[in-house]
C-alpha cells in the first residue's frame, strides 16, 4: 500500500480536476504488511500441491502481472493509456525465439536484449503521444497490434509466419530445473516481485512526482519547464521494458508462440486488466490481474460469458470504483479504521 493516499488517487476520473483534500499518511506496517503477505502466498503456492491446473494458470496471471506493471506507470503516473502493449510483448517473445534459434541464447542471455528491444519499440510508439492524446492516441495503439500481427504472419521462416516460432525449455541452471512447472511458477513469481518493486519505487521517487504532475496538468508542468515530451518517451520507454520481459517470461512458459498471442484482443484485455485493479496502486496490477484471469475458473464461466462478466465489470467498476478495486478496498480499508477523508 502506498505511503500516502489521497483522494485523487481513490476517485479521480481520467481527464477530471482533482479536488483539494487532505492526506491520509500511513504507518510503515500499514504500508508494509499487505505487500508482505502478498510475496508470502506468492511463494508459497507450490508447496501447497495446488494442481497442474491452478499453479499453471497462476504462472500465466504472473506473466500478465510484469506486463501491467508497467501499464500502470504508463497509464497510473503519467496518465497515458496504451491498448498496445500485447505488442510489445510480442516484441520481448518474438526477440527471444529468434535469438534461441538463430544464436542459440537461452533465456537470461536473451533476456535484456527481448527487454531492450522493447522499450525501443516502445519509444517509437510513443512519438505519437508528442502530439495527439486520449481516445485518438489508443486508436493509434490499437491500430499497432494489427500491424504487427500482419507483420509476423507475413514475415516467412524469420517470425515462423502464421504457425508461430518454438522453443525449448529453460531447462536446469544451477541445479534448479525450470522445465519443471514449480520451479517456472517461482521463477515468474520471482519477476513479479521484482517488477513490482521496481514499479513502487519509480512511483515514490521525483521523476514518478513528475509523472503524476503531467498526468494533472500538463500545461502548468510544461510552465514549470518539465520537458513533458521527453518524460512521456521515457514513460512508454520503461513501460515497454517491463512487456518485453513479460514477453520472454510469455514465450518460455508457453515453449510456443504466434502473431494470435499479440493482437488488439490480448491487449485490451491487458488493458481490462489495468484499470480494474486500480493503475495508481502498487498491488493494483495484481488484482487486476488476479480478477480477469481467475473469474471464469471460480464462476466456471465459458469464454462468452467471461467476455460479458468483464465489460460488465468494468462499467461496475467506473461508475462505482473509478480508481479501481484496489483503490476502494483502500478507502474502505480507511473507513474501517474510522479516519474517513473529507474535502
Amino acid at each position: 500500500m502506498n505511503a500516502k493516499v489521497d483522494m485523487p488517487t481513490l476517485h479521480a476520473i481520467e481527464g477530471e480536476p482533482a479536488k483539494p483534500v487532505k492526506t491520509v499518511k500511513l504507518s510503515y506496517a500499514e504500508r508494509a504488511i499487505l505487500p508482505l503477505i502478498v510475496a508470502a502466498v506468492l511463494i508459497a503456492l507450490p508447496f501447497l500441491h495446488p494442481g497442474y491446473r491452478l499453479l499453471s494458470l497462476a504462472a500465466s496471471t504472473g506473466v500478465s502481472i510484469v506486463a501491467l506493471c508497467g501499464l500502470a506507470v504508463l497509464f497510473g503516473q503519467a496518465g497515458i493509456m496504451s491498448v498496445g502493449h500485447a505488442a510489445l510483448m510480442g516484441v520481448g517473445a518474438y526477440a527471444g525465439a529468434i535469438l534461441a534459434r538463430d544464436l542459440g541464447l537461452g533465456f537470461f542471455e536473451a533476456l535484456p536484449f527481448a527487454a531492450l528491444l522493447a522499450a525501443a519499440v516502445a519509444g517509437l510508439v510513443g512519438l505519437p503521444s508528442l502530439r495527439v492524446g486520449g481516445h485518438h492516441f489508443v486508436i493509434i495503439t490499437f491500430a499497432m497490434c494489427g500491424l504487427f500481427t500482419i507483420i509476423l504472419t507475413n514475415g516467412g521462416t524469420f517470425t515462423g509466419a502464421a504457425t508461430g516460432l518454438d522453443v525449448s525449455p529453460i531447462g536446469t541452471i544451477l541445479g534448479v530445473n525450470f522445465a519443471r512447472l514449480p520451479n517456472l511458477y517461482l521463477l515468474v513469481v520471482f519477476f513479479v516481485l521484482a517488477s513490482m518493486a521496481v514499479m513502487g519505487l519509480i512511483m515514490a521517487s521525483p521523476y514518478g512526482r513528475t509523472l503524476r504532475s503531467i498526468r494533472e496538468n500538463e500545461a502548468l508542468a510544461a510552465a514549470l519547464g518539465v520537458n513533458i515530451g521527453l518524460h512521456k518517451i521515457v514513460a512508454f520507454m520503461l513501460s515497454g521494458a517491463f512487456a518485453g520481459v513479460a514477453g520472454i517470461l510469455q514465450l518460455y512458459f508457453l515453449q510456443h508462440i504466434s502473431p494470435d498471442l499479440y493482437g488488439a484482443f490480448p491487449s485490451v484485455y491487458i488493458a481490462l486488466m489495468v484499470m480494474l485493479g486500480g493503475p495508481r496502486m502498487l498491488l493494483g496490477p495484481l488484482v487486476g490481474a488476479l480478477i480477469v484471469s481467475f473469474l471464469p475458473e471460480v464462476l466456471n464461466l465459458d469464454p462468452i460469458d467471461a467476455r460479458i462478466a468483464y465489460g460488465v465489470g468494468l462499467i461496475l467498476v467506473i461508475l462505482v470504483l473509478p480508481g479501481g478495486v484496489m483503490a476502494g478496498l483502500a478507502q474502505l480499508y480507511l473507513w474501517l479504521r474510522g479516519r474517513v477523508v473529507k474535502p
